[in-house]
């Protein structure tokens, strides 16, 4: 009776380190569309009031728990009946994607009212800054997951191989690590200024170096957001057009000899500028058929 009970809990011992093991191999793997990730999540997470910042991450924080919790058993059950769907699904995930990026950049060259509007946003009363950052948080929400979807699929790729059970819970706690390192780094960069403010005042009016160090901080925040607006819609275009050449073997082909990084920045710039003129042309005609 105890050798069955202590061969039991050395059994348990192998599972938890195949399943270590093939967590940290799944975990890398999707290391790459992490950072693409973390540079779209904390550009989505900013540009909030700071009251609001810890509130809002939290929101969107929760939404991708519960995207995880749809897609992780969705995934297991495509993979294992229905396999041929992934790659249609992550197409379809890729151009919501590149039409986000490109929705961006068109904002952000062309679209004057748009600017304006983002320049009056300090005037907005408490409820349309309240629907400002509804719409916001269920934007973060939708591309976060679509992104999760490639980390889960990228992820499981890694332990196709493995036992079902051994799939099941190493791509299950790297979507958890995923998801908890993730938003935890977008919480330190958004509250870097609050933390440098913090080292001020604790420096008692000294300019020595936790001073500068807090100032560095204060003033390094401003930048760090506009950089990653930059980074985060350059990081949606580079995702969707990762997923059209990594899985159309046409387009692979076609671009096998461009460095991969360009290739994916061309894909998804063309696919999310198509998607944005035809959103445009559709808007323009169901607004002048209503008239």
């Amino acid at each position: 009776m105890a050798s069955g009970f202590f061969a039991l809990l050395d059994d348990i011992a192998v599972i938890m380190d195949d399943v270590a093991v093939t967590t940290k191999i799944a975990t890398q793997k999707a290391g790459g569309i992490l950072g693409d990730d973390l540079a779209v999540t904390a550009e989505k997470a900013s540009g909030f009031q700071a009251s609001r910042e810890i509130p809002v991450l939290w929101a969107i924080c929760k939404g991708s728990f519960i995207n995880k919790l749809i897609i992780l058993p969705l995934a297991f059950l495509l993979s294992a009946f229905v396999p041929w769907s992934i790659i249609p699904i992550l197409v379809i995930g890729g151009i919501y994607l590149a039409y986000e990026g490109a929705e961006k950049v068109y904002h952000y060259f062309f679209d004057k009212g748009h600017a304006k509007a983002a320049q009056a946003k300090e005037n907005r009363s408490e409820e349309e800054q309240l629907a400002h950052e509804k719409q916001k948080v269920k934007s973060a929400i939708i591309v976060d997951f679509i992104l999760s979807v490639e980390i889960v699929i990228v992820a499981l790729s890694a332990v196709i191989d493995q036992e079902l059970s051994i799939q099941i819970a190493s791509v299950s706690l790297a979507a958890i690590i995923a998801t908890l390192g993730v938003y935890g780094l977008v919480a330190l960069i958004v509250r870097m200024d609050d933390f440098g403010i913090k080292l001020i005042q604790s420096a008692n009016g000294k300019n020595n170096f936790v001073a500068k160090v807090g100032l560095l901080l204060v003033n390094a925040l401003p930048w760090v957001i506009k950089s990653l607006s930059v980074i985060g819609t350059l990081a949606m275009l580079l995702v969707a057009g990762g997923i059209f050449v990594h899985n159309i073997h046409q387009i692979h082909d076609a671009l096998h000899a461009i460095p991969s990084i360009l290739a994916e920045f061309l894909v998804g710039s063309i696919v999310g500028s198509l998607a944005l003129i035809i959103v445009k042309v559709v808007g323009s005609t169901m607004k002048r058929n209503a008239v």
